[in-house]
Formats: C-alpha cells, structure tokens, sequence
C-alpha cells in the first residue's frame, strides 16, 4: 500500500470531529527534530523563526521564496508521515509568482501553508503597522494558488490569512476571510486577534460551513492565551504556537552564555543530557543502523 502524502493526512485530521490539530511552532532541523521526538502529530514552520534561525533578521519580508521553500522541504521531509503546516507569507510577488511559490511548496513535501494580505514587503503579523493590499488583490493571490493545487492536481491544504484585523476592523477582516473560502480556500486564519470574543465570532462566523478555524497563540502578544482544551471548546481546529521553541531557546542559550561571559564557567545540566542524547534525537541510532547494515552487505 503506497503511504498516505502529508496533505491527505492533515485533511483527514481536518475530517476527524473530536480532533484539534496541536503544531508546535518550528523553525530548523533541531527544534523540528525535538517536536517529532516529542509525539505532535503536525508541525508548523514559523516565517519569523525562520528569518531569525536561517538569515539572523528579524521577520521584516527579508526572507525569500527559495529560503523558505528550501527550509520547508528539509523539515517536512524529516518525517514526512507527520504533516508540515508551513508560513507562505503573502506568496513572494503576482498572481503568477504564488502561483510558482504553492508548486514549490507541494512539490517540496509541505502539506498546508498560508498565505496573508499583507504587501510584499511584509512584516510579522504581531507588529504593528502593516500595510495591505486590496481585497481582489488578496483574492487574486488565493485564486492562484487554488488554481496551482488544481493544476497539478495536490491535495495541499490552502489556508486564507487576513492580517486586516488590526487596522480594517474586525468585520473586513472577517469578510475577507469569507471571500477567500468562497475561492477555495481550505481553512479561515485571522492574524493577531485580540480578545476571547473575537476568537468566538470567527469561530461562530465558519459553524456549519465546514470550514476550518485556524488560531496563532503567540506567547507574549495581544492574543488571547488559550489552552488547546480551551481552544477546542470554542471550535478552533488547529492550533499553533509559532514562538514556542524561540522563547526557550532564547532564554536558556542566553543564560548560558552569559555565565561563560560573568563566570568563566558553563551552564551546569542534568546528567542525563550529553552530545549522544542530542545526537540520538537528530537520528544517530538509525543512520549508524544503516550504516551498518550497508558495511555488512544487510539488505532493507
């Protein structure tokens, strides 16, 4: 039996009533390695993790098409029986330019991304000050990718992004949203919401539509911070945490270097934590299996 690709999966957890899609959120090999080892069963690609992890800047629209898609592919093919949500930000140019950016997301192994209304030259979604494009400009970019999934016949999930929260108010916000799913988008995601009732009146707003509610819990934001139970409750469908391992690297690689700086000393861990416990989580027990097994002539 041939197995199941990364976007039919997320559409049959998209499926399951009882589910909510937890993705912690990821930005390299090593955090994706460590939320795999940790047993989520999806994984979200933050843009701004990426645009720190990979070019050192803060997430400004410095990041293109190519580092994305190239850091993408690399985390969805880690394990790529656990679905990739991936930030596709506002789709890197025109229609024909989104267009190019879903193919080369779908042939890169992601399953889901989306896709905002931001101008190119974005900022993230948490900072103030953002500029947008029209409602048929945005319109054009989902039919695009639309188009493109079509084309090529993917099940990738398209999920329609709306950064107009903040300053077109909620009911344009939401009437873009509306608008991309007329187009064929999958799943609704309203950017930096502010209050509980919001959350509720997007979620009210897609009942019994059939689709999806997408929710960024930013940890340190405006947002309302929900636990995934909390979440489910109130009918959101997936759930990610973009800054869940930025917070926590920053700050213990921060404490640790600062002790080296002050003290002259390192950080004193857990015994149970050593360049093999780190080396296994990245995969050395298989790839020395392997390697094994090549030396003495073993076939798989």
């Amino acid at each position: 039996m041939a197995p199941t690709s990364s976007s039919l999966k997320l559409r049959q957890m998209l499926a399951n009533p009882n589910k909510i899609i937890v993705c912690p959120g990821v930005y390299d090999g090593y955090t994706a390695r460590m939320a795999l080892a940790g047993g989520f069963d999806a994984l979200y690609m933050t843009g701004a993790g990426t645009s720190m992890s990979r070019l050192g800047m803060a997430d400004l629209g410095l990041a293109t098409q190519t580092e994305m898609k190239e850091q993408a592919e690399m985390i969805a093919n880690l394990d790529p029986s656990v679905p990739l949500i991936a930030d596709a930000d506002t789709g890197y140019g025109s229609a024909i330019n989104v267009g190019r950016t879903v193919a080369r997301y779908i042939t890169a192994g992601v399953a889901g991304f989306h896709l905002e209304d931001q101008v190119t030259n974005k900022r993230c979604g948490h900072l103030a000050g953002k500029q947008l494009v029209s409602r048929e400009e945005y319109y054009s970019r989902i039919r695009a990718a639309v188009n493109m999934r079509r084309q090529l016949g993917s099940e990738i999930v398209i999920i329609a992004r709306t950064d107009a929260l903040q300053s077109l108010g909620f009911d344009e916000a939401l009437a873009r949203l509306q608008g991309a799913v007329a187009l064929g988008a999958d799943v609704a995601f309203m950017e930096a919401i502010e209050t509980r009732e919001q959350v509720t009146k997007v979620c009210d707003a897609f009942k019994g539509t059939g689709i999806p509610v997408m929710y960024g819990m930013v940890q340190g934001t405006k947002s309302p911070r929900l636990t995934v139970q909390e979440a489910k409750d109130v009918g959101i469908k997936i759930i990610v945490y973009a800054a869940l391992c930025l917070i926590p690297v920053y700050v213990s690689v921060s404490r640790a270097l600062k002790r080296l700086k002050d003290e002259g000393d390192t950080e004193i861990y857990g015994a149970e934590i050593s360049p093999h416990a780190v080396f296994d989580v990245c995969g050395m027990a298989e790839l020395m299996e392997f390697d094994r097994q090549a030396l003495q002539g073993h076939q798989v």
